[in-house]
């Protein structure tokens, strides 16, 4: 639910309008006066201010544009005890949602928040699309192994044109940063990228958020609602985990993808649009299709141009730069002087079998940069598992197998290593460092 700031200097009223809003199911915050206001938005995101027009320090109608200019995925709605018209038109113009006269609306206060909710929620949306969209191009990805830059290479071949495009891949790989590579080298790039993770909703939901729906659609449909299709007009949408994309709701894709038509929710009219669609999925769809699970020619639909992103055990040469890049960023949001990794630590993250992949990377660091106070990342402040992580080696791993073989000799000797040397042809000292490579010891 929204989180709602009430500003106003009637304390009986401010406290009613708390207490009716609160039962709804809203987080609200109150405040008497515009420089309490001021303070609290600095240091708290609000999706809704429910505001007064005269306060002791101020007007709401001013105010109105000075709270859009710092935070303008807020919606303003403004209380005054008289319906001064030219107010209400300088509050539209500066920038508010609406706006209440006191007592005399008392019931439509719950319905225009719900409105008021939606609209924050849907320019939240927007702002973080058109940012994502100028913070991720190809030189966004990094690494430098072949199966990478591979990968790299078809997505800038295939980006200019406005073929449909099938990311597959492990979770956690990078399938949305590609996407939005995709799209930046695209001439859609003048126009919104748009995300939707289809495992997120239900199928009635799905549906809506995909499509759209008109007022009175379904219970709660107060008011026309655009879809995503339509959000992402001339631009990208991208379908994370397409394989969860109700069979129902397939039909309707690719109609879509084929004649660029769809239908809202609750309406009988047609729409059309022109956009490009890329998808993602961890999935193996031909193995869903075999299982009745995918229909086949959606997924030729959108399988014009595949992709396959290797996962990060087979691009273990790429984890020293990524968990580089993964500490600068983090030690910079976290103010903390922490630069570089230690050997140890390094080593431990080359072992992993990274089921999560990238994304998991990225939370590791993400936790060893929390958790250290030297300008190393130290061993001890990576996850307990990489520490004694000598069982889970990717048994494909050269490192791995040497490991293992070395353990075997060790055993056969009974520890004793001057003899495990000796059957390894290698002297001791290159097995003590071995082992310590290794964290045996």
């Amino acid at each position: 639910m929204a989180n709602i700031l009430i500003i106003d200097d009637e304390e009986k009223l401010r406290a009613l309008l708390k207490r009716i809003i609160a039962l709804e199911g809203y987080k609200v915050c109150d405040v008497a006066t515009l420089a309490a206001g001021r303070s609290i938005l600095s240091k708290q995101h609000f999706d809704i201010v429910l505001c007064d027009v005269k306060l002791p320090d101020g007007n709401g109608v001013d105010f109105t544009k000075e709270v859009k200019e710092k935070h303008p995925d807020a919606a303003i709605v403004l209380l005054t005890a008289y319906g001064n018209i030219p107010d209400g038109v300088r509050a539209i113009k500066n920038g508010a949602f609406d706006y209440l006269v006191k007592g005399d609306d008392n019931d439509k206060i719950i319905p225009l928040l719900s409105r008021a909710a939606e609209y924050a929620a849907s320019t939240q949306a927007t702002l973080h699309h058109e940012t994502a969209t100028i913070k991720y191009g190809f030189e966004s990805i990094i690494g430098n192994c072949a199966a990478l830059l591979d990968a790299v290479q078809l997505a800038k071949r295939v980006a200019p044109t406005d073929a449909a495009v099938l990311l597959t891949g492990q979770t956690g790989t990078g399938k949305e940063v590609f996407a939005q590579a995709i799209h930046n080298g695209s001439t859609y790039a003048r126009h919104a990228f748009v995300a939707l993770n289809c495992a997120t909703f239900s199928k009635d939901l799905m549906e809506s958020e995909l499509f759209g729906h008109k007022a009175g659609a379904f219970t709660g449909a107060a008011r026309d609602k655009k879809g995503l299709v339509e959000e992402a007009k001339d631009g990208t949408l991208f379908l994370d985990e397409i394989g969860e994309l109700p069979m129902s709701l397939q039909p309707k894709l690719l109609r879509l993808l084929e004649n660029g038509t769809y239908i809202r929710v609750g309406d009988t009219k047609e729409q059309k649009t022109s956009l490009r669609i890329i998808a993602a999925t961890n999935r193996d769809l031909q193995q869903e299709i075999a299982e009745g699970r995918f229909r086949s020619d959606l997924y030729y639909r959108i399988a014009v141009f595949t992709i396959e992103l290797p996962s990060l055990a087979e691009r273990v040469e790429d984890i020293p730069l990524l968990a580089t890049y993964f500490l600068d960023k983090y030690a910079a949001k976290a103010h903390k002087n922490v630069h570089q990794l230690s050997k140890e630590a390094l080593e431990a993250l080359k072992r992993q079998e990274w089921k999560g992949n990238v994304r998991e990377l990225k939370n590791v660091m993400e936790r060893a940069v929390i958790l250290e106070d030297t300008e190393t990342i130290q061993l001890k402040n990576l996850p307990v598992a990489f520490q004694h992580c000598t069982a889970k080696h990717n048994p494909l791993h050269l490192a791995t197998i040497e490991q293992q073989h070395i353990q075997k000799v060790l055993a056969h000797t009974k520890g004793n290593k001057a003899e495990a040397a000796r059957l390894l042809d290698i002297g001791v000292a290159t097995l003590y460092r071995k082992l310590d490579e290794y964290g045996l010891k």
